[in-house]
């Protein structure tokens, strides 16, 4: 081997890129001087592309293998320098790598709510919405020429506002393009995802991105409407506005009486149990509704009314109900007197029966105590 040989064989060199981060997009090789020696081996490892730029212009673009750099395999770089017969080391000449593989969980979502038209709402829906996607580098020399320029270390947080601003931008148009309503977005987040997902490949595919996978985690609506829609939805779940109310007042009715009973000692706690009464038979009507008569079918007459039912206090205990037989046995007992608490369904509070006109005219219509023998 010549002295010349020899000399040469010092000039070969190794690029490569060995990259442990996960965020890295690319990456500037450093050298001193940015000199490439003649025959200098080059490495591009899979999910890596190698960029030659020669004086700010983008040259020759190298996949994945291992190259022994000569004019034959730089020939865009041999024509920028002028190289006709090969060429004398060293040279100058940026290496880029530009990392092709998937960037993964990369988040996105609404500054600030966003209004949407529903179906079901004329006036409008306020939404925010938040998910998930995944890009990657498909074409080296645009993302450089389009997105990273000069810098020699590029990573995700660099890119991501900007295309979180792209994603929600068509976030809108694309819920409403595929007209369904805020009750109806939670069961197709695929849908939507994979829509938002075309509407935005192709704006990504001008920086040389490939956007792979978008997905929507959550779309919220403001609490107002929140309380709006469970309330809707309780009322679908009974089937039957009428019945939903007449529940609704059952419900009040037993809270009331609870209060009532707490409030109000011996004879607020009878009280309490007789509104829980009327809750129960109010209940009762609200689930078991008569049904109207069959068109053609014969209508008889109404039903017979009944007798009223009245509660007594006594001795600080409920007892009842009686009808009129019972509270005139009661009179006649001496358990029931003019100064006993009343109560039946329909009255707002427990009353003195001499103050109850149903109750008060029996205390003349029931004969006296048998007197004792003697």
């Amino acid at each position: 081997m010549g002295i010349w040989d020899k000399i040469r064989g010092e000039f070969i060199d190794i690029i490569e890129w060995t990259d442990d981060s996960n965020d890295t997009m690319l990456y500037r090789f450093e050298r001193h001087g940015n000199e490439i020696k003649n025959n200098a081996k080059l490495t591009v490892r899979e999910g890596q592309q190698a960029v030659f730029v020669n004086e700010g212009q983008i040259a020759d673009v190298f996949e994945p293998g291992m190259y022994t750099l000569s004019t034959e395999n730089l020939p865009i770089l041999a024509t920028l320098k002028g190289w006709k017969y090969g060429f004398s080391s060293p040279f100058k000449a940026e290496v880029y790598f530009v990392s092709t593989r998937r960037f993964r969980d990369l988040k996105w979502g609404t500054k600030n709510p966003i209004m949407i038209r529903d179906p079901e709402v004329p006036s409008g829906v306020e939404v925010r919405a938040f998910g998930t996607y995944t890009i990657r580098i498909n074409d080296g020399a645009t993302f450089i020429r389009e997105i990273a320029g000069t810098d020699g270390h590029f990573t995700t947080d660099e890119l991501v506002q900007d295309l979180r601003n792209k994603i929600v931008a068509r976030f809108a148009d694309a819920i409403g393009e595929s007209g369904l309503s805020v009750l109806d977005m939670a069961a197709n987040y695929d849908e939507l995802g994979e829509q938002l997902r075309e509407r935005i490949d192709v704006k990504f595919d001008a920086y040389g991105v490939d956007l792979l996978e978008l997905l929507v985690e959550n779309i919220s609506l403001p609490e107002e409407l929140r309380k709006i829609m469970r309330e809707r939805m309780n009322m679908d779940r009974v089937g039957d506005l009428n019945r939903y109310q007449q529940f609704k007042t059952a419900q009040a009715i037993e809270d009331m009486a609870q209060n009532e009973g707490m409030a109000g000692g011996m004879a607020g706690g009878g009280m309490g149990m007789g509104m829980g009464y009327a809750m129960a038979s109010q209940m009762n009507n609200a689930l078991n509704p008569q049904q109207a008569p069959q068109q053609g079918a014969p209508v008889g007459p109404p039903p017979i009314p009944q007798a009223a039912q009245f509660f007594l206090a006594v001795n600080g205990q409920q007892q009842g109900p009686f009808d009129t037989a019972g509270l005139q046995q009661k009179i006649q007992s001496g358990e029931l007197t003019a100064e006993t608490l009343v109560w039946k369904q329909g009255m707002a509070n427990w009353q003195k029966a001499s103050e109850v006109g149903e109750v008060a005219g029996l205390f003349g219509a029931a004969p006296p105590p048998i007197p004792p023998a003697g």
